[in-house]
């Protein structure tokens, strides 16, 4: 068994499982499974390639809160100086509670932003609107000017670039319902500066998630930085860019240095706005959490149907739905180390659904009932898209920091999680 598994912080000592220094059978002990692990000095980490990387050129990280939304998580990359790009009222709340002084830094994205929603992120005065549509810059307009606020927006466009990546979180086509084509773009500008309370101050893209080449990247902002020349001709002051996110990983075994992604990224963005004199938003989600977690499960049976053996964990697709959802891998190992011969087998969970499964005919050391086992590369994705499908309860996260094991949310119970239903 390899003693580690860079670039993830989830490494063998001494034969044991172990997150930044804290041991993850005594993790399961403690707080029970499932169990959702995050390190803190990996997000740290993360957070500080891209720093460094874009160091030369105005910039804000905006984490995409969709990717992991714990309230604990927000605040430590808010200390790392992060803003927030946000979909949802639900996540600006989030924000305000956990990290309040950024929302000066928070962008807010999405197709269908609702009044309320609106208002609340006009009261929170964000940096940027992410407008996607001719509609909802009148909604704005009507909702900013009855607030006596002026609503910094930026047009998200769609660039129609391919980017090679699962069909469901590819978003720069023509055909998806992200955006405005940005042929039509400079028109919108034109009407958007007829609306009272708006200022058009910048320009959206994102065309899509875990995308792990660059060049997309650089031909999406090419277009992007030839429709800003086109704006600020107009007398548009364009002042800041937004390049989304999506910049991928390795979910497998696969060798994947971090460092070195992050250089290429920042060379293809570079290279495509040298000169531009715009401040830069990039909205990494995934890269900066995914490999910093990990679900951890214990499994509870085994059994033999004809050919096929199964394991059957705690842990099942409520709790991390992505393989069920994408037929996303995602590494298992066992907890324990040892010299257990290889078996074939589907490592399933207990909901009453066959795609209810981790992974099918993986090959893992000898798992029992009663062993530990963890599914890397958990961070992201995973509790934020997490359900009570079959009635079960959310797991609890542990944060390692230091070494030190927080609690960061509690294991729900079955009372919590009826208590808003009605006879």
């Amino acid at each position: 068994m390899s003693t580690s598994t860079s670039p993830r912080p989830f490494v063998y000592t001494d034969n044991r499982l172990t997150c930044s220094g804290a041991d993850l059978s005594e993790l399961a002990e403690t707080y029970g499974t499932p169990l959702y692990v995050y390190s803190a000095d990996a997000i740290r980490e993360r957070v500080a390639m891209l720093q460094t990387e874009f160091a030369a050129v105005p910039n804000t990280l905006c984490y995409a809160v969709k990717a992991n939304s714990s309230l604990a998580i927000l605040k430590l990359l808010s200390e790392q100086g992060c803003g927030f790009d946000i979909v949802s009222g639900g996540e600006l709340e989030r924000v305000r509670r956990a990290a309040p002084a950024a929302l000066s830094r928070v962008v807010f994205s999405g197709v269908g932003k609702q009044i309320w929603e609106i208002d609340a992120a006009l009261h929170a005065d964000i940096l940027l609107f992410n407008v996607e549509s001719e509609a909802e810059l009148e909604i704005l307009s009507q909702r900013a000017s009855a607030a006596g606020k002026t609503a910094k927006v930026a047009l998200r466009v769609n660039p129609d670039v391919f980017a090679e990546t699962h069909p469901y979180i590819s978003t720069g086509l023509s055909e998806h319902k992200f955006g405005i084509a940005i042929e039509r773009a400079r028109d919108v500008y034109r009407r958007a500066v007829e609306f009272p309370g708006l200022e058009p101050a910048g320009v959206s893209v994102h065309i899509g998630s875990q995308i792990r080449t660059v060049e997309p990247f650089h031909q999406s902002l090419l277009r992007v930085r030839g429709l800003v020349d086109e704006l600020r001709s107009d007398g548009h002051n364009i002042r800041y860019v937004d390049a989304g996110g999506g910049f991928g990983i390795e979910y497998g075994s696969a060798a994947f240095d971090p460092a070195a992604s992050v250089a290429a990224y920042g060379r293809a963005i570079r290279s495509a706005l040298d000169g531009l004199n715009a401040h830069l938003l990039l909205e990494p989600g995934r890269f900066l959490v995914a490999q910093a977690g990990a679900l951890l499960t214990r499994v509870l049976y085994t059994k033999q149907n004809g050919a096929k053996h199964f394991v059957i964990t705690d842990a099942a697709m409520n709790d991390l739905i992505r393989p069920a959802l994408y037929q996303a891998h995602h590494e298992i190992l066992p907890v324990i180390s040892s010299d257990r011969p290889m078996q074939t087998a589907d490592i399933v969970g207990p909901v009453c659904e066959t795609g209810d499964f981790f992974a099918r005919d993986r090959a893992l050391p000898e798992l029992r009932a009663g062993d530990l086992a963890v599914l890397l590369d958990a961070g992201a994705y995973g509790m934020s898209l997490a359900s009570h499908y079959n009635t079960r309860v959310h797991p609890a996260e542990v944060l390692i920091d230091h070494g030190q094991p927080r609690l960061i949310r509690k294991r729900e119970t079955l009372d919590s999680i009826l208590a808003p239903e009605l006879l």
